[in-house]
């Protein structure tokens, strides 16, 4: 059973991480660096990162499983509110992958594709969000402008904060550096 982390904790924890990863970087854009922080929150806990499931349960890991699996949206608004979700979900997870666990999905050969999808996933929402008349479109256009470099950020990120140990797997090794933060900094407080 996986641990329940403290939320509010692990957002201030993953916001100062992103706010001096993007500082280092250059990054100066305060809505996309909460933004940021926000999905690796969400992502720390392995049923949020795999959340999406087929129709007989089991987690979808791949972009190519969601896409494949997207029941068609219905016309309907909650058929586009299926859709953005969906959408920001796929652009969050590439986003995630993509930054976080680069070297693994360089390895499987899917960086492009992944950063192709957070794009086009991204720009997505922010068209539906525009016709919902929803004034967060700016920030997903500004995600899917700047996806790949954003996702360099993360990787950078990784880099500089979360490097597994030789041979150990790069999501467990996250996990546990998370919880690991988690434990000493909830003993200090």
């Amino acid at each position: 059973m996986e641990k329940k982390l403290p939320t509010d904790r692990l957002q201030g924890f993953f916001l100062d991480l992103t706010r001096q990863s993007f500082g280092q970087l250059g990054i100066n854009d305060a809505t996309v660096a909460r933004y940021v922080a926000d999905v690796l929150t969400d992502f720390a806990s392995s049923d949020s990162l795999y959340r999406v499931r087929s129709r007989a349960g089991r987690k979808l890991d791949s972009v190519v499983e969601v896409l494949a699996e997207r029941r068609p949206a219905a016309q309907r608004e909650s058929g586009i509110l299926r859709e953005r979700a969906m959408r920001k979900y796929l652009g969050d997870y590439t986003l995630f992958m993509s930054g976080i666990f680069r070297s693994y999905v360089e390895g499987k050969g899917f960086l492009d594709y992944y950063l192709e999808e957070g794009r086009r996933s991204y720009w997505t929402v922010s068209e539906l969000d525009l016709s919902l008349y929803r004034t967060g479109f700016f920030l997903f256009q500004e995600l899917s402008k700047k996806f790949e470099y954003y996702s360099g950020a993360l990787d950078y990120m990784r880099k500089a904060y979360f490097a597994p140990e030789p041979g150990e797997d790069p999501f467990a090794g996250f996990l546990k550096q998370v919880e690991g933060w988690i434990e000493v900094n909830l003993k200090e407080n």
